[in-house]
């Protein structure tokens, strides 16, 4: 009899997830520091941040944005500017605090769908999630139902360094000892010293990514390295110091170094770029550090460029 009791309240328990319209736990998209509840029948996206539903015509989108942008809505909400007269503005209490969202009914190509967007504070970063759900679906993904998902929103002060390394397209075998491991955009990580709030250019740092392009000639590599190198961004009064061919883990590189100012304090650093040419793209590697600073940071720059790896 206790067994058949255990079996029923499992079972109650099913059936009052299920029609609650979400999924039992929060889910962090990989990568990102907001997590939300799902509504049942959306999984985790393999085409962006965020959740789909399987035909793909519901989706989900959760990103970061700069932590300024949650208070330029708030000042816009409380002072009664909505962004357009048909957007309608409410606020929410989540898990993570006050939020702002807007809906509206819109066209995406010929079909009419419901969108919603959300912002919540998430301390040094926003929190923002948007919601595209076709009209024909409403009824089940209703106004109750996203307004249930934005208020689970929560927000996780660190993305584990694992799951960060696990979206990288190349294996990141050695950290070099840096303290801050970040994601800037798919596919792109940072390695810091600093953080988000006191800048990243007053101490080392290194941006590891991919270029989809190669030089089709080994006479070009020269030239394709100082061009790339001159698209650093926020790096002024630069001067090349040094570019030259060589190898990395027995594959053809260039190296390329500079000494310029970077950063909103203008700081003097001296960067050092790695490109790793393959077939068909070409790894990048930059490190940065201040200028009185480089003799201890350019030995780390070489341990963790050395542990970069294939993936697969």
């Amino acid at each position: 009899m206790k067994a058949l009791h255990s079996l029923l309240a499992a079972a109650l328990l099913l059936v009052a997830t299920v029609h609650s319209g979400l999924a039992a736990e929060t889910v962090f998209p990989p990568g990102v520091r907001v997590g939300l509840t799902p509504p049942a029948g959306l999984v985790l996206s393999k085409a962006f941040s965020g959740f789909e539903s399987q035909d793909h015509q519901i989706k989900v989108l959760v990103t970061e944005l700069p932590a300024s942008a949650y208070d330029q809505v708030k000042s816009a909400f409380t002072a009664h500017l909505a962004p357009s007269s048909h957007l309608k503005p409410q606020s929410i209490e989540t898990s993570a605090g006050l939020a702002y969202y807007t809906t509206e009914t819109a066209k995406n190509g010929t079909t009419t769908v419901q969108r919603y967007s959300m912002i919540v504070r998430g301390g040094s970063f926003s929190g923002y999630v948007a919601v595209q759900i076709p009209e024909d679906a409403t009824k089940v993904y209703s106004d109750d139902t996203v307004r249930r998902m934005f208020a689970s929103a929560t927000i996780r002060q660190k993305v584990p360094v694992a799951e960060r390394l696990g979206m990288m397209p190349f294996k990141v075998t050695n950290l070099g000892d840096f303290k801050n491991v970040r994601t800037l955009a798919p596919g792109a990580l940072v390695l810091a010293d600093g953080n988000e709030t006191t800048g990243f250019e007053p101490a080392p740092f290194m941006i590891i990514g991919i270029i989809a392009a190669t030089p089709t000639e080994p006479d070009d590599r020269g030239r394709f390295a100082r061009d790339i190198v001159s698209q650093i961004p926020g790096v002024h009064e630069a001067r090349v110091t040094m570019s030259e061919p060589i190898r990395i883990n027995g594959t053809p590189a260039y190296e390329t170094r500079m000494d310029a100012t970077s950063g909103k304090d203008n700081t003097s650093v001296t960067i050092v770029q790695w490109l790793q040419f393959g077939n068909q793209s070409t790894l990048r590697i930059i490190g940065s550090a201040p200028r009185d600073q480089w003799s201890t940071a350019f030995p780390r720059f070489r341990e963790v460029r050395d542990g970069i790896k294939p993936r697969g």
